[in-house]
């Protein structure tokens, strides 16, 4: 059984903020982009303090060319990310992009 398959088999177990970013990961590296990015949300939605989900799936957009929504993730993620949380990774990707549009 790959690893796709023994995390998808999980979730019918549970569902954390991990696991959802681990099925999200994997299906990045199998190049499912969209399948990747519906995950990501997923965990966005049901756990919006898991932090390094807006870094992942902005960039995921951003290898899209789907540089609005990208900003927006960015952006939502720094507003969104408790206190004492290490927000330097974000704020540079939404700079880069930012960079690029002008």
């Amino acid at each position: 059984m790959n690893r796709l398959s023994t995390l998808l088999a999980l979730l019918e177990k549970r569902t954390d903020a991990f696991l959802l970013f681990a099925i999200a990961k994997e299906y990045e590296l199998l190049e499912q982009e969209d399948k990747a990015e519906v995950y990501y949300r997923q965990v966005l939605q049901s756990f919006p303090d898991y932090s390094g989900t807006y870094y992942h799936l902005g960039k995921l957009l951003e290898r899209k060319n789907e540089m609005e929504e990208a900003i927006h993730i960015y952006q939502l993620g720094i507003q969104r990310i408790p206190p004492g949380n290490d927000l330097r990774e974000l704020k540079e990707a939404l700079a880069a992009v930012n960079d690029e549009d002008e």
